[in-house]
């Protein structure tokens, strides 16, 4: 696994082949289309409730479900990658998940709809890590930078459009609209993935190992059930917080153990030997947790701190989008010139410093200083990821590639669902006792502004793994 190392010689006037450019085209629609169904639907939580009749505690699943089922999904995606090939199993999960689209929008009923959320869940677990697959073999180490940067157009862009489109389509539109959206761009995905994505011939492998299976699906989505259950509910709830959570880590501890064992596991867990993949994933997890948590914490304080409406809310988000948008390009040049780990750590420290200051902030702080500070955190945000994600891409040799996007997927989804959980804590938790709601966002904001730092000391080891 060391031929990756050379990614600081490649010469960063090298030009990209337009092969490649066409293939990150694709993967990036069909990414984008996967990650803005996300907050389009929780934007529609109350109105699906209303019209279904059905409660709040039991229309939260459509959400829950869908994110449970995507967290089964991705230790499935290597095994399907390497069987099946990639551009197969990418053109497969979106077909699977346009036709999962369709049918939500015509669910007669909240049991329905939930039921064809977990379907949906499942097929957008496979999406990103089968699209990542395919641009890492595609560009190789050599371009992986910039080419990973174009990925990260969906993962920034999705929830900074999200809301202010979901609250437009609401305004004029049915709740199914909200579903009904995905099948234009879900066809007109599924016949570029046909014609653009190279259809590598799968290999043949034993039976997938269900057990595996089992115990990492079922381990990783245990751990984000319990994760989230921790920010609405008491924290010393043992069998809905405590119990998921433990008993996903030791599914998750078996399942690394088990894989250690076998000659063909269902993800190869031999690869974390690495140094380089051990530390990218570890600072991944971080600026993952910091990125999701803030993703979610924004929203709310504007909605609810500041009274705006949904959608003059997402407008007011657009300029996080904004400057995570502009910078990834950068990114990328500056990763395939330097690498990842020094990126990473200029990214995460901005994503501190600008956080910081939300943390001391008045309510009537001035706007302007506020979208300075949220544009260059967007800048922040997307050098401190996707340099991560493209590092530990190139530390694996051209075969593992789908076991490295399985594994990079999941550590980024518990570390956002991590994220998540601290910032629902922290806010339920102020709330409870009775402190002013700003104290609540300032303390929040602090809590993210820890995370990042963490991330940077994690991306501060990679930095040192790599020049060693």
């Amino acid at each position: 696994m060391t031929q990756t190392r050379s990614a600081t010689a490649v010469s960063p006037s090298d030009s990209i082949p337009p092969h490649v450019w066409r293939i990150a085209g694709v993967v990036v629609f069909g990414a984008l289309m996967s990650m803005l169904d996300t907050s389009l639907v929780n934007i529609g939580l109350p109105t699906i409730g209303a019209d279904l009749h059905a409660s709040l505690a039991t229309v939260q699943w459509v959400a829950s479900g869908y994110l449970l089922a995507l967290a089964v999904s991705l230790p499935l995606c290597g095994r399907l990658a390497r069987r099946f090939g990639p551009a197969r199993v990418w053109v497969a999960a979106v077909a699977a998940f346009t036709i999962a689209s369709c049918l939500c929008a015509l669910a007669p009923g909240i049991g329905w709809l939930i039921f064809l959320r977990v379907l949906q869940g499942l097929a957008a677990g496979v999406v990103v890590p089968a699209g990542q697959t395919i641009l890492g073999q595609a560009a190789g180490p050599r371009y992986l930078g910039r080419v990973m940067a174009v990925v990260g157009i969906a993962v920034v862009s999705a929830p900074a459009f999200g809301p202010t489109v979901g609250g437009l389509m609401l305004d004029h539109l049915s709740w199914p609209w909200l579903f009904l959206i995905n099948l234009p761009f879900g066809v007109v995905a599924c016949v570029l993935g046909l014609r653009v994505l190279p259809r590598q011939p799968g290999t043949r492998g034993g039976a997938v190992d269900l057990v595996g299976l089992v115990l990492a699906g079922g381990g990783a989505s245990a751990v984000v059930y319990g994760l989230g259950e921790l920010g609405v509910r008491d924290a010393n709830s043992v069998l809905s917080v405590w119990l998921p959570i433990v008993l996903g880590a030791l599914g998750l501890a078996g399942f690394v153990f088990r894989s250690l064992r076998r000659s063909e596991p269902l993800l190869d867990v031999r690869m974390f030997r690495d140094p380089v993949f051990a530390a990218a994933n570890s600072a991944s997890f971080f600026a993952g947790a910091a990125m999701f948590g803030l993703m979610v914490l924004l929203p709310l304080y504007f909605q609810i701190l500041h009274h705006e409406s949904l959608i003059r809310s997402g407008l007011l988000l657009l300029v996080y989008g904004g400057g995570g948008i502009i910078a990834l390009p950068l990114g990328g040049r500056l990763t395939d010139r330097a690498g990842g780990g020094i990126i990473a750590v200029c990214g995460t420290v901005v994503v501190a410093a600008t956080v910081a200051p939300l943390a001391f902030l008045p309510v009537d702080a001035n706007p302007v200083l506020v979208q300075v500070l949220l544009f260059v955190c967007g800048v922040g945000t997307a050098l401190s990821t996707m340099p991560l994600v493209s590092t530990a891409y190139a530390a694996v040799r051209h075969d593992q590639m789908p076991d490295a996007a399985a594994f990079v997927n999941i550590l980024q989804r518990i570390g956002g669902a991590t994220g998540v959980a601290l910032i629902a804590v922290i806010l339920s938790r102020m709330a409870e006792s009775g402190r002013p709601a700003l104290s609540g966002y300032h303390l929040a904001f602090a809590g993210i502004c820890v995370l990042s730092l963490v991330a940077a000391l994690a991306s501060g080891v990679l930095l040192r793994v790599r020049r060693s």
